[in-house]
């Protein structure tokens, strides 16, 4: 199980950014897939996750409106595309396995891969 973010960069204030997630080795299908980031200094925090079951998607009080979470497993892949953003988000963003359904998000990473930079900075 191999998971490959990509697509981060350096972006100013309100700028847009899109984050890649691709798997190989497996079935990106049968799994949900979140999207955690890990700042200098700060906890981890869950910042999205996308169900394999029925497609609901959960969001981190912060990203809220302004971040989309989607798959497309026919690519293998799922994105993250980053609107508004504020200096706060800058982080290492990974993706990993996950449990998320309709009305729940474990929030624990599993398999993950390497994580893509982002910096939100003027």
């Amino acid at each position: 199980v191999q998971l490959q973010a990509s697509g981060g960069g350096l972006v100013q204030p309100g700028g847009s950014l899109r984050l890649s997630c691709v798997a190989s080795g497996f079935p990106l299908a049968v799994y949900s897939i979140a999207w955690f980031r890990q700042a200098p200094g700060k906890e981890r925090e869950g910042v999205s996750c996308i169900s394999e079951s029925d497609g609901s998607t959960h969001y981190a009080d912060s990203v809220k409106g302004r971040f989309t979470i989607s798959r497309d497993d026919a690519r293998n892949t799922v994105y993250l595309q980053m609107v508004s953003l504020k200096p706060e988000d800058t982080a290492v963003y990974f993706c990993a396995t996950d449990f998320c359904s309709t009305n729940t998000w474990a929030g624990v990473p599993s398999a993950r891969g390497p994580g893509t930079q982002v910096t939100v900075s003027s």
